[in-house]
């Protein structure tokens, strides 16, 4: 095993995810970026996974949706995703459910009506901006419409108040097809800015990954993260001290094209924000 100058492991292109997935007990795979684009599903991601997962470690697909675990399944199915690419599916919306459960009733929500399952069988009273206690981000109404600009006038009014905020997805953007859409992630950005409190429990903030290891046999698995988001897959995985496999063509390709596919580039490139990876492809395969 090679070493950059830092000591830590050098990066290594690898051209299938199954010659190295049999080293881990599990699988924390990225879904938005790397099995679907929001429009179709990636067939080699998807058969990357189905051979890695018949070698051993187990699948659990880590996503920053806001919704729940269901709710994403069923997507995934309507995309034509096969059972057989995973075990379990764990979601930014399931660790923030806890965070919504244990705060106050009076919820203002932002965000799409098609959110709203991750509020199924909780306590709450949905407010308007008058009377609630706490503010619930699942991204724009509008999300192919809409910026983070158009919501500066209702977070200034929000903040006024000192409402505290839940994000439900810490993703800034994501790739729906060929565009780029904002998620509730920069809405938060926007209200920190404000000087506000905001709670974030997926990627790569801790809860989620609890969630996930909990799903797991092993008391110190050997896990290997997948993912295509610096600040969230990658930046996830250095948090828990696991290894990551950075898929680079995934939401910083346009940053990433001077690199052009070269190892020890796009390790300069991460390491410009206290990153590293152990393995690099430019799409899951």
């Amino acid at each position: 095993m090679t070493t950059d100058t830092d000591g830590s492991s050098a990066l290594e292109s690898i051209a299938r995810l199954a010659d190295v997935a049999k080293r881990y007990d599990a699988l924390f795979c990225d879904v938005w970026g790397v099995v679907h684009d929001g429009v179709a599903k990636n067939p080699q991601a998807e058969a990357a996974l189905i051979e890695a997962r018949a070698s051993g470690p187990r699948v659990v697909l880590l996503t920053n949706s806001p919704r729940p675990a269901a709710g994403v399944r069923a997507q995934l199915d309507a995309l034509g995703v096969s059972h057989d690419a995973y075990d379990a599916i764990v979601t930014s919306g399931d660790a923030t459910r806890a965070l919504i459960a244990a705060g106050p009733a009076q919820v203002f929500h932002i965000g799409a009506v098609r959110d709203r399952d991750l509020f199924d069988g909780l306590a709450l009273d949905f407010a308007d901006e008058a009377r609630a206690k706490v503010v619930v981000a699942t991204g724009l109404t509008q999300d192919e419409e809409e910026t983070p600009d158009d919501y500066r006038d209702l977070l200034a009014r929000l903040s006024a108040r000192g409402l505290p905020m839940i994000c439900a997805n810490p993703d800034i953007v994501v790739h729906r097809g060929e565009r780029l859409i904002y998620c509730a992630g920069a809405l938060a950005a926007v209200y920190a800015e404000m000087g506000c409190t905001v709670h974030l429990a997926g990627k790569p903030h801790a809860p989620i990954y609890d969630v996930a290891r909990a799903l797991l046999a092993e008391v110190q698995p050997r896990i290997l993260c997948i993912g295509d988001g610096m600040f969230t897959d990658v930046k996830g995985a250095n948090g828990i001290d696991a290894d990551c496999l950075f898929v680079a063509d995934g939401i910083h390709r346009d940053e990433l094209a001077p690199a052009e596919g070269r190892p020890e580039a796009i390790a300069a490139a991460l390491r410009t924000h206290g990153l590293h990876a152990r393995f690099v492809q430019p799409a899951l395969r």
